[in-house]
C-alpha cells in the first residue's frame, strides 16, 4: 500500500470553518522527500431527487465562482456525530424542501485527489414528500429549486450548463442506474 511512500509529518497552515490547510511531508521509496499541500475537509454528501421522471435541481450562488451554479442538492458533512444519510436526509429538506423515505447510495468519489482529502457521498431519493425548506446558510435563502427532466441531464453536461462535479457524477450514474 503507498508503495513505499510513508507519510513522515504535517504541519498546520490555516484552521477555518470547515477546512484545513496544512503542508505534509512524505518520504518517497528511495528516500526522497516531498511536501506538499493538503487541504483536510469532513467530507460532503448530495442527492439526486427524482420526482417522477424530473431531477429536482438547485441554483446557487457559489462565492468562489462568483457565479450562480446549477446542482444538486448537497452539503457538509459539518453536524457532530451525524451520519451520511442522516445529512443527506437533512439537506434535501434544508435546500429542495422534500424529504423522502428511503436513500439508496449510489457510490462515493474524492472530489480533487491533487490537494484534498474530501469524499462525497451521492444518494438516489425517490418517493418524495414536500415539507418546509430550512436554510442553514445564506446562499440557501436565495437558491432556487428547478427541476429538469432526467432526459435532458446528459444534454446540459454536454453543453456545459452543468459543470459541478457532484451533480455531473450523481445525474450520470442515476441514467445509467436507470438504463438511459
Amino acid at each position: 500500500m503507498g508503495h513505499g511512500f510513508t507519510k513522515t509529518g504535517e504541519r498546520l497552515l490555516h484552521e477555518g470553518f470547515v477546512i484545513t490547510v496544512a503542508t505534509a511531508t512524505f518520504e518517497g521509496p528511495a528516500g526522497e522527500v516531498l511536501e506538499r499541500d493538503v487541504v483536510h475537509h469532513p467530507g460532503a454528501v448530495a442527492v439526486v431527487a427524482l420526482d417522477g421522471d424530473d431531477v429536482v435541481l438547485v441554483r446557487q450562488y457559489r462565492p468562489v465562482l462568483e457565479a450562480e451554479m446549477l446542482e444538486l442538492p448537497a452539503g457538509k458533512l459539518d453536524v457532530p456525530g451525524e451520519d451520511r444519510r442522516m445529512a443527506a436526509h437533512r439537506e434535501l429538506v434544508e435546500e429542495a424542501g422534500l424529504d423522502a423515505h428511503d436513500l439508496v447510495e449510489l457510490g462515493r468519489f474524492h472530489n480533487s485527489i491533487g490537494f484534498c482529502d474530501e469524499e462525497t457521498t451521492i444518494y438516489l431519493a425517490t418517493d418524495l414528500k414536500a415539507t418546509t425548506p430550512e436554510a442553514a446558510s445564506v446562499e440557501e435563502q436565495y437558491l432556487t429549486v428547478e427541476r429538469v427532466p432526467i432526459g435532458e441531464a446528459e444534454g446540459l453536461i454536454a453543453d456545459g450548463t452543468i459543470t459541478d462535479a457532484k451533480t455531473v457524477i450523481g445525474l450520470l450514474q442515476t441514467l445509467r442506474r436507470l438504463g438511459r
